[in-house]
């Protein structure tokens, strides 16, 4: 059964950094693709960034330049290097998985199986 676990979440100031992590288990992890959603109170869960097992990326627009999302596969471990945040960036973020995925899908949360259980991200201004 695919596992996955959020963690790195946190609070901080506008400008401000964090890291989240997500340790995968339990499937062959190089061959699916992986990705970051968020979603506020309110709000759809939206696409944040992906990588499929090509090692092809995708962000969303409001995240481009600021977040860059990793991976360690020998740690079966994916990451996403969140910076210059802003207060819009709070969310419970969720690490998401499948077995396969197309540039059209990474970015759709019915396009992910398997999901973690958040970590909350707090931006305060």
């Amino acid at each position: 059964q695919v596992r996955l676990v959020d963690s790195g979440g946190g609070s901080v100031q506008a400008g401000g950094s964090l890291r989240l992590s997500c340790a995968a288990s339990d499937f062959t992890y190089s061959t699916f693709c992986i990705g970051w959603f968020r979603q506020a109170p309110g709000k759809e869960r939206e696409g944040v960034a992906a990588i499929d097992r090509h090692g092809r990326t995708t962000y969303s627009d409001s995240v481009k330049g600021r977040f860059t999302i990793s991976q360690d596969n020998g740690k079966k471990t994916l990451y996403l290097q969140m910076s210059s945040l802003k207060p819009e960036d709070s969310a419970m973020y969720y690490c998401a998985a499948n077995s396969a995925c197309t540039i059209a899908t990474m970015s759709r949360p019915e396009g992910f199986t398997y999901w973690g259980q958040g970590t909350q991200v707090t931006v305060s201004s």
